[in-house]
């Protein structure tokens, strides 16, 4: 990859459209245009103009926009080019392009060009592909955050903090011959303590923008009709599961992809729990029993008035990602409720009636780890909540060094350099290749 060259992609998704957009960024751009426009349109102003290839025939006709450097995405010359939006028209015109001196652009170049010249940080570049791929309204405005500066504003914020502190107490090393003593009151102390608490806070932000981004992964488990289709088909709003009378009706796992407090959740309904001669039910009962052990969250179903009888077929999951779920209680008359057995979170609700069913969703979110907070969060990926988790280690451990003031001067500077990782002050070049990979062409 040269940031020398210039690029084209065509920057709309794939399928007809009815508009169809080229986008060319580098330092050719101005002679591209004169190829294919017969001149380059002015500065930011949507003109009409008819797109012609490299032999001079007219292809398509809409508008062409210039924006020069270094007001633009990339902070390069670019050219977009607006025509129809037909999959073979686009690709008459990438090609012209390319005929015309451009390369094709790799996945996420245009916005890797963006970081390099400047015109946004690296948390803000990654926020772009989070916002294209967002599933949910809370994921979108979380990226839109992240994206308009927010997040990096935060931890920028912090290590500037982290700088004026390290100043303090490189000056109390530095002047340790003077009988005045920068350490001896609570400033450097305080300001430290203040610090971790804004780093938390930044956490619990970023982790609930991680759940946004990530989603979870929630299995139904249980014996045969207990209600888990039934379940399955209430939270997914359709006819998701085949429901029947007959036990071992679901013999193969089915996945939905839903949304309950703006999290993305891939549920799973699996094969009834029992023993079974069926070789292919056994299969359906083996992958349930994995499918349970790779989950972030397993709803462990039973039936209203036999919850205390143990399962059938027992299966080993960390009871720490456990939830009961106690269905049909209309059949008893009784109410959903929320309790507890051995421990474990359990929910009293009817599948058929929905009577629960909120409760349920309100524990389901409080497992995965959502907190309610008067602020949005933050979209944030692992390497962030990572580097926001080295900071706070480091800083914590200055707190604890802070008698020893070379030591607690050291655990600053590595807290410092974690939290400048974020916005890509320090990044080192295969991490780049492997951020702007996962994105789209064009883009």
């Amino acid at each position: 990859m040269s940031n020398s060259d210039t690029i084209a992609a065509i920057a709309t998704g794939s399928g007809s459209g009815g508009i169809g957009v080229v986008r060319v960024s580098g330092g050719r751009v101005r002679k591209i245009a004169e190829h294919i426009l017969g001149g380059l349109p002015k500065t930011r102003m949507a003109t009409t103009r008819t797109f012609k290839n490299a032999a001079g025939v007219a292809i398509d006709a809409g508008l062409a926009i210039f924006f020069e450097a270094p007001n633009s995405y990339t902070g390069e010359d670019v050219l977009e080019l607006q025509g129809h939006g037909g999959p073979a028209v686009l690709r008459l015109l990438l090609r012209s392009c390319i005929d015309s001196g451009a390369r094709l652009a790799e996945p996420g170049e245009f916005t890797q060009r963006a970081y390099l010249n400047d015109k946004m940080d690296l948390a803000q570049a990654e926020s772009v592909a989070d916002l294209i791929g967002a599933s949910s309204a809370a994921a979108v405005l979380s990226a839109h955050r992240s994206l308009s500066g927010e997040f990096s504003s935060r931890t920028e914020a912090i290590k500037d903090e982290l700088i004026e502190i390290r100043v303090f107490v490189e000056a109390a090393i530095d002047f340790s011959d003077e009988e005045i003593d920068f350490l001896e009151d609570r400033l450097v102390m305080d300001r430290i303590k203040s610090i971790c608490q804004k780093l938390k806070t930044l956490r619990s932000l970023a982790s609930q923008g991680n759940l946004l981004r990530e989603g979870v992964k929630v299995v139904l488990a249980g014996e045969p009709n207990v209600g888990k289709s039934t379940l399955m088909n209430l939270l997914s709003e359709e006819e998701a599961s085949i429901v029947t009378e007959h036990a071992g009706t679901t013999r193969d796992s089915i996945q939905r992809h839903i949304v309950i407090g703006g999290v993305p959740i891939l549920m799973i309904d699996t094969a009834g729990l029992r023993t079974s001669e069926d070789p292919v039910e056994a299969i359906g009962i083996a992958r349930a029993l994995t499918n349970a052990e790779d989950a972030d969250v397993v709803l462990e179903m039973r039936v209203a008035g036999m919850e205390g009888r143990p399962p059938t077929l027992l299966f080993d999951v960390d009871e720490a990602k456990k939830i009961i779920v106690v269905n049909k209680i209309d059949l008893l008359g009784e109410s959903g409720r929320l309790g507890t057995k051995d421990g474990i979170p359990m929910v009293c609700l009817s599948a058929k009636t929905g009577d629960g069913v909120e409760m349920l969703k309100s524990i389901l979110l409080e497992k995965i780890g959502v907190r309610r907070s008067d602020e949005a969060p933050f979209m944030a990926r692992e390497r962030h909540l990572n580097a926001l988790d080295r900071a706070a280690e480091h800083v914590s451990l200055a707190l604890s060094n802070i008698d020893v003031i070379e030591l607690c001067a050291e655990e600053l500077r590595i807290a410092q350099n974690a939290v400048s990782e974020i916005t890509g002050e320090f990044v080192a070049d295969d991490l780049l290749g492997e951020i702007f990979s996962s994105f789209c062409v064009g883009k």
